[in-house]
């Protein structure tokens, strides 16, 4: 199957993207709603939680994205391997993220990926990134206590906002003030694998719900 084509920037102050997603029935979409959930925010295509999901299958995996063609190809693939364990959702993340995670059982929530969000080098477009105070807020109220985040951009920039949204939290410790050099997940993302290949630093942190 041919990749989807789809724009690379979706500006998610638009009006098309106010209306919160609703929550599906997880019942009807994982197999073992007792397993813990990794939901990785800004999936993307969603090969990186596609690995995750084949390599651990131990764990859901959930990934949300606001380019819809990219979560109708996704899923299609996941069916195409017959996984019960991963599902993606069209959504804006800064309107649609604390209605579907009230609706997980209480505790399922233990690890959140942030990879590469659109940086938005403008001034003016930065109140379009995806880590807001509210995006912080949402993740400390249901991300299981001992769960962790992680965060790495190729740009400093951002991924030092992203530290200081989450840093400013009180539920959120940082495990090391130093950048960590190595990812600690098994799975290296695509954006990731093709910095490193031109020998760029990547950005990466990783937080602790204490």
């Amino acid at each position: 199957m041919a990749a989807v084509r789809v724009r690379q920037h979706v500006n998610p102050l638009s009006s098309k993207y106010q209306t919160p997603t609703p929550p599906p029935d997880w019942t009807k979409i994982y197999a073992d709603m007792t397993l813990p959930l990794h939901l990785d925010i800004g999936c993307a295509r969603g090969r990186f939680v596609l690995s995750m999901a084949q390599l651990q299958p131990d764990w859901n995996y959930l990934g949300l994205e606001i380019r819809d063609p990219l979560v109708e190809e996704a899923n299609r693939l996941r069916d195409e391997l017959g996984l019960r364990n991963i599902h993606y959702l069209f959504c804006n993340v800064n309107k649609s993220l604390r209605p579907l995670l009230s609706s997980l059982p209480s505790g399922m929530l233990q690890r959140v990926t942030i990879q590469f969000p659109d940086p938005w080098f403008k001034k003016r477009h930065q109140k379009r990134r995806m880590v807001q105070a509210d995006t912080v807020a949402d993740l400390a109220d249901y991300l299981a206590p001992g769960g962790s985040v992680f965060i790495q951009s190729d740009v400093e920039e951002v991924a030092i906002e992203m530290c200081d949204r989450f840093h400013s939290h009180p539920a959120f410790q940082r495990t090391s003030s130093q950048w960590l050099p190595t990812n600690p997940l098994p799975v290296s993302t695509e954006r990731e694998r093709a910095t490193q290949a031109k020998g760029e630093p990547v950005y990466r942190a990783l937080f602790e719900r204490v």
